[in-house]
């Protein structure tokens, strides 16, 4: 007997009478239901396993802004007072008690219960471009602040590091939930061809406070696993086993591939299982990869004054250089390239802590602006700089800050954004967002409506419910807008 024949045979004496009729029950019942409530997505969730993912927004809800997102992960939570909110009263109460009408009834990590006294920050501010105050010393950013919105009244729920990045990347302290990147590349689909849609590059800075981030902040949670991050390493190999072991060659590794993917497909012809289908999907991805992802990393082709515009080194794994690849990886055409830069817990020196991450951030930040923009890319590139939350205007341990979730800053670059403006402000001593407060269901819904998608619209039946990124909340900004 033919060795896929065996294959079915074995499979089908596998199903009893009784495993037959309650999936095919439950097949049926389950097609219907979807057929009644949101016909489009029957087609939209099943397509053929070779074909590229088109995405479900078809046509946009808005026109477009952005095509693709680089977002820039600062994990540890940065001090928007040593950053990119001024505070001169703060600066004048420093050594003085927390006013008790801040902090009565406010939700504090580690130092509650504790004496709460003022911190003023330990970096002067000057004004850049447009007359915007930032930190002195983040001159490259200040170049091109005529770019960039600075929101300096973001919020979050979640006050400590595994639950806040669970939030900022998925609109829930929960983990399991599809994170921002595999929502767009489910609602958009990619435009790379032997790439990932969904790309995280990761580095870790000098200061030592190695922050732990799990994979998990890019999982694609209860949409099909094709949509998760592709987490590429910056340094030595990106992905491992990315070669062939030796006396195979890339004409039998793509037979043996061809072998695999025809035995899953005849597997789930028997037990209509969609993840086998993300699977042939992700198996010829991997092998398209072997080609694609070395040429993607050797930037030696690239001109010496772009590697000085970045200020890194080929390979050396750093921030500068993973700036360098999402500017490659956007030019491929992958939809959402998340980069994390670890290292911004400072809960003592946090003074020595933020000179270590301006000098390994600041110069990269406006090269990567730059450099879309001399490419014609910045417009439809829409660029995003955050942390989990910000840093108390207390001190703590004396030369630190604890983590801070009432108000903090980020800002936004390219792709439909008002560059040259800021967004909200938090009070006097950078406690509370106080002037147009925006929280992350805020903020998700605002990038997504600059990707042409209204947020209500973009969601997936679970567990009974219409899931979506926002959750039941989130407005869009449109003053964030141009």
């Amino acid at each position: 007997m033919d060795p896929r024949t065996e294959f079915l045979v074995a499979h089908a004496q596998n199903q009893t009478r009784r495993v037959f009729l309650g999936r095919a029950s439950q097949g049926v019942g389950a097609l219907a239901l979807a057929s009644l409530l949101r016909p489009g997505l029957i087609h939209a969730a099943a397509p053929a396993p070779k074909d590229r993912w088109p995405g479900v927004v078809q046509p946009h809800h808005f026109a477009p802004k952005a095509k693709r997102v680089i977002w820039m992960s600062m994990a540890g939570g940065p001090s928007h007072l040593e950053t990119w909110d001024p505070k001169p009263k703060l600066a004048e109460m420093h050594g003085k008690p927390m006013p008790e009408s801040f902090t009565k009834g406010k939700q504090i990590a580690q130092l509650q219960g504790q004496k709460l006294t003022c911190y003023g920050p330990q970096i002067p501010f000057k004004a850049f471009k447009n007359g915007i105050e930032i930190c002195s010393l983040f001159p490259h950013v200040g170049s091109v602040l005529d770019r960039i919105c600075l929101v300096r009244s973001m919020t979050s729920e979640a006050i400590n590091h595994d639950p806040a990045h669970m939030f900022m990347n998925t609109g829930s302290q929960i983990a399991g939930r599809p994170s921002m990147g595999s929502w767009v590349t489910y609602g958009l689909g990619t435009e790379a061809q032997d790439l990932p849609g969904f790309v995280v590059l990761t580095s870790l800075g000098r200061g030592g406070q190695n922050q732990p981030i799990a994979a998990r902040q890019w999982a694609s949670g209860f949409l099909p696993s094709r949509f998760q991050g592709v987490h590429l390493r910056g340094k030595g190999d990106p992905v491992l086993y990315l070669g062939n072991p030796p006396g195979v060659s890339r004409d039998r590794q793509g037979r043996v591939i061809e072998a695999v993917n025809s035995l899953n497909a005849q597997h789930d012809a028997v037990v209509d299982d969609p993840e086998i289908g993300a699977r042939i999907t992700q198996y010829e991805m991997a092998f398209q990869m072997q080609a694609s992802v070395p040429g993607l990393m050797d930037v030696s082709a690239e001109p010496a004054k772009t590697l000085e515009l970045y200020g890194c080194k080929p390979g050396d794994g750093s921030f500068a250089s993973n700036c360098l690849l999402a500017r490659r990886l956007a030019e491929r055409g992958v939809r959402f390239i998340q980069l994390y830069h670890k290292d911004w817990d400072h809960h003592g020196g946090v003074k020595q802590g933020v000179e270590f991450k301006a000098q390994e951030i600041d110069r990269a930040c406006m090269a990567l602006i730059t450099d879309l923009e001399q490419r014609d890319m910045l417009r439809d590139t829409l660029l995003v700089w955050a942390g989990e939350f910000g840093r108390t205007p207390m001190s703590q341990g004396g030369d630190g800050r604890d983590h801070h979730n009432a108000g903090f800053s980020v800002w936004l670059a390219g792709g439909g954004v008002r560059g040259g403006s800021v967004y909200g402000a938090t009070d006097e001593l950078g406690y509370s967002a106080v002037e147009n407060p925006i929280d992350v269901h805020d903020l998700h819904a605002t990038l997504l409506r600059l990707l042409g998608i209204e947020h209500t619209r973009l969601s997936v039946k679970f567990q009974g419910l219409d899931a979506r990124l926002t959750g039941i909340a989130g407005r869009v900004i449109p003053d964030i807008m141009a």
